[in-house]
């Protein structure tokens, strides 16, 4: 924290925006952190207690009732309703095959589904990939700056330069200790989305196989 308060001191505008963006990507990566791994860990438990909750009711809409207030994330109930919805007259999709109609339905129910797990991915990858060098970059900034400021003092022994490049290679630190935290919570999440979305995708292709197969016995 010295070092950081010293470059702080010695630093300009450029320096100090650079402490203030690391700062934000490093709130901005914990508060996703935390927020992820709680609605993660919650979608993986609502989806391990209502699949199966689902296919032992006795019909489609008694499953539907169960299911509900299992589904806190709502990631099951919009492939029910998917699977249950029909296709708008005189559109081009009423004009498909039964089959068609619902796999596309499915689909896209699932896209949107799984788009909601993977928010924040992005973010996360980006603050991984780029902390670092903007840490480096506030390091080699602050490097240039303590070095033009001793050069214009006029006094340049190894005890002048040392302080002020040792609190430069701080940035460096701070870049690090923000995208470090970043990169592996996007590799955990990746796992854990990736779990989940096995999961959704055979939910999925089981509920259409239901359906065909109560279409073809009416």
């Amino acid at each position: 924290m010295d070092g950081l308060q010293a470059f702080w001191d010695r630093s300009d505008g450029i320096g100090r925006t650079v402490a203030a963006l690391l700062l934000l990507m490093s709130i901005s990566a914990w508060v996703l952190i935390l927020w992820k791994g709680w609605l993660l860990r919650r979608a993986a438990r609502d989806i391990a207690r209502g699949v199966p909750a689902f296919w032992a009711a006795p019909a489609l809409d008694a499953a539907r009732e169960r299911l509900a207030p299992m589904d806190r994330e709502q990631l099951l109930l919009p492939l029910v309703d998917a699977a249950q919805a029909g296709a708008r007259g005189g559109t081009l999709e009423a004009h498909g095959h039964a089959d068609s109609q619902l796999t596309r339905r499915l689909r896209d129910a699932l896209h949107r589904v799984l788009g909601q797990l993977q928010a924040g991915q992005v973010v996360l990858a980006s603050i991984g990939s780029t902390a670092p060098f903007i840490g480096l970059f506030g390091t080699v900034w602050g490097i240039y700056h303590a070095l033009m400021g001793i050069a214009a003092e006029g006094s340049g022994g190894i005890d002048k330069v040392s302080g002020p490049v040792g609190e430069a290679l701080v940035m460096t630190a701070a870049g690090l200790a923000v995208a470090i935290p970043a990169v592996l919570a996007y590799n955990v999440f990746g796992r854990w989305i990736a779990g989940s979305e096995a999961e959704l995708e055979g939910f999925a292709h089981d509920l259409r196989e239901l359906v065909l197969d109560a279409a073809r016995e009416s």
